[in-house]
């Protein structure tokens, strides 16, 4: 346990661990913010499915270029700072996509969220790194995941059934909604991490090496890290591409929309219980096992959703839930816990491992939506991502071989 995890005990890391939630949620929100209102963006702007896959794949673009550098960054200025201008950056994103009055104007909103996105994403693992001893990180990191899936619950359910109603039916007012919720955000983060028992316990202090180049290297060079690395392109191709789509999945089955927002936040539902209880089971000698299980769940996903029979649709959403939920999470933790990576570089390793995964963020929903304007339907790119897991599968036997 580092210094800075030993001074941040008691009752400060958790406060600290609450307003990391609470960031996380609005990114959950923001991911999930554009899918349930797909349709009348698109009927208003005049967007396909194809180019509709394109402007969802934007911020993942982004974030492959921005990951890295925040890395860098968070090891030199701290988690404090970081998820502060996360939360700013979000509220910007939001903000512009109410605004947008062409395509290419809400490509570049959606696209601003990819500068803020993995300041989150490599921030939160770092401060569960530093705050919390390994026995109770497992546990820490299941606990803050449900804050993007209560996040994605609150898009998807209630914009089409809450939100938009209460907005009159303009789209651009819900997302102005969004965007006051993450601006509190950061206000709440900025007051929780300047009580005294935070600011003094050095838990955010940056002692040690910088980045450099040789440490890249000395990262990468790790074989184990790169069949991480490789995971964590197919994982986040999968999540990226079903949950950006999932609603017009849901709506081509016959389904409103109201009631496939509803259906949408299902997966996201089942997430919660799994992300409090798979993180705190995977433990290091059952993490390889525990991954295998979620992608076969994944891959059992895919396969009923394809399904005609509605029986069937109910087990893939609890499935894809189950999936979705632990996925990213016990990859990190393989990551976290991987030989040669020293504590000093977890935001150097988390930027590398966001910026990696990332492509399959950028190519998961633009392969969808090309796939299904391609065969006109969403069998086929279904059964892209059922192929996908397979190969999954054969990466984990490689990686528990090595």
């Amino acid at each position: 346990m580092t210094q800075a995890t030993q001074g941040a005990n008691g009752g400060v890391r958790w406060v600290l661990l609450a307003g990391v939630w609470l960031i996380y949620f609005c990114f959950g929100m923001t991911v999930a913010s554009i899918a349930p209102l797909v349709t009348p963006i698109g009927r208003d702007l005049g967007i396909s499915n194809a180019v509709m896959g394109v402007i969802l794949g934007a911020w993942p673009l982004v974030y492959i270029v921005a990951a890295l550098p925040a890395g860098m960054l968070l090891d030199r200025i701290g988690v404090r700072a970081g998820l502060l201008l996360a939360a700013l950056f979000m509220t910007l994103s939001l903000a512009a996509r109410g605004l947008a009055q062409e395509p290419w104007q809400l490509l570049l909103a959606v696209g601003l969220f990819g500068i803020g996105g993995p300041m989150i994403s490599i921030g939160a693992p770092k401060a569960i790194a530093r705050l919390f001893p390994d026995a109770a990180r497992g546990t820490a990191m299941g606990l803050y995941m449900t804050g993007p899936a209560f996040g994605g619950i609150w898009a998807l359910s209630l914009t089409n059934s809450v939100l938009l109603p209460a907005a009159g039916g303009e789209w651009r007012l819900v997302f102005a909604m969004h965007a006051i919720v993450t601006l509190l955000s950061g206000a709440v983060w900025l007051a929780l991490s300047a009580l005294p028992a935070a600011r003094t316990s050095g838990w955010d202090d940056e002692p040690g090496k910088k980045f450099d180049m040789p440490a890249f290297v000395e990262i990468l060079r790790l074989t184990e890290v790169r069949l991480i690395l490789l995971l964590a392109i197919g994982i986040f191709f999968f999540n990226h591409g079903l949950n950006n789509w999932l609603p017009e999945i849901l709506r081509q089955k016959g389904f409103g929309a109201t009631e496939a927002g509803w259906l949408a936040s299902v997966p996201t539902a089942v997430g919660i219980l799994g992300a409090l209880v798979i993180p705190r089971l995977a433990t290091p000698p059952r993490r390889i096992l525990i991954m295998s299980g979620l992608l076969v769940a994944a891959c059992a996903a895919s396969l009923l959703l394809q399904a005609a029979h509605e029986g069937l649709l109910l087990p893939g959403l609890i499935l894809q839930g189950i999936a979705r939920s632990s996925l990213m999470t016990v990859a990190i933790l393989l990551l976290l816990d991987s030989r040669g990576v020293p504590q000093d570089r977890l935001g150097l390793a988390g930027g590398l491992f966001f910026t990696v995964a990332e492509v399959g963020g950028v190519l998961g929903p633009l392969t969808f939506g090309v796939v299904s304007d391609f065969s006109g339907g969403f069998a086929l790119p279904l059964a892209m991502l059922s192929l996908l897991c397979l190969a999954l599968l054969a990466l984990i036997a490689r990686l528990a071989r090595h």
